[in-house]
């Protein structure tokens, strides 16, 4: 039996992360009625929840923002068989990262400075996995 590859396993976990992230903001959501808007006509505008809800909102969406580029580089790297130390780390550290993001915007405790440095360390990781697909190349 052949083993998966280290970034493909992060690459699952993170794709679980990103399958589940909706769940505090739908728990936000429900926990919270507001009467004026049917929210099965049009949603209600987020700014009608408490600040976690929105955070939770975003943080979803930040995660997709960078798990789809991020899940693309990796699936190309698989497939010209790209994989490096180089790769590995930025995996496990780009999953680490995002769940730190994901965590620290939903409670709040990631502000400024944390918050957006977190984002950017997975950018870089978004970065690395594109070089390493070029010196593969090269």
């Amino acid at each position: 039996m052949e083993t998966i590859p280290t970034e493909l396993g992060i690459l699952t976990c993170l794709m679980i992360l990103a399958a589940s992230l909706w769940i505090p903001y739908i728990v936000g959501v429900n926990k919270y009625e507001v009467s004026e808007i049917d929210p099965f006509v049009r949603p209600t505008p987020l700014e009608k929840f408490p600040a976690w809800v929105h955070r939770a909102h975003r943080a979803h969406l930040n995660l997709v923002e960078q798990a789809l580029p991020f899940s693309v580089l990796v699936l190309i790297l698989n497939a010209i068989d790209g994989f490096s130390a180089l790769t590995y780390w930025a995996a496990i550290v780009f999953f680490w990262v995002r769940l730190l993001h994901a965590v620290g915007m939903i409670s709040g405790m990631a502000r400024f400075p944390l918050r957006p440095g977190l984002f950017l360390i997975g950018w870089a990781c978004c970065l690395i996995m594109a070089y390493a697909v070029f010196a593969v190349q090269f």
